[in-house]
């Protein structure tokens, strides 16, 4: 049997600024909307702690070709969610290249992928 590639999970929990929740709300609806239409992710989860001022979003990408087509894409978009929170914890699940590695930065955590499969089509 063939080995198919891994895809690669990016979960980042962010702290919303006080008093930006609204402004928030809809800087990450707009960056849902536009990876809804154009993005290369398989999936997009995005879930809201108010209580909490916390968000956590997952993405889930093909390979790490991808999670680069999202960057040069989305620009924009991630910088309007980035005026309303503050990055409290990113995580990687899977294996990306050298080029996604040197993109995250050093405050990055890794988890290599060992097994699994999916059923979002070819």
């Amino acid at each position: 049997m063939a080995e198919t590639k891994a895809p690669i999970l990016f979960r980042n929990t962010m702290r919303i600024t006080d008093g930006h929740l609204e402004e928030y709300r809809a800087a990450i609806r707009r960056a849902v909307d536009f990876a809804t239409e154009h993005g290369p992710q398989l999936a997009v989860q995005v879930f809201l702690d108010e209580e909490r001022m916390e968000c956590t979003s997952f993405q889930l990408y093909a390979d790490s070709d991808a999670v680069l087509r999202h960057w040069e894409l989305a620009d924009p978009h991630i910088r309007g969610v980035m005026e309303h929170c503050v990055v409290r914890d990113f995580e990687v699940f899977g294996d990306p290249d050298d080029r996604v590695r040197a993109g995250l930065g050093a405050d990055v955590t890794f988890t290599p992928h060992l097994a699994g499969f999916h059923r979002l089509g070819a």
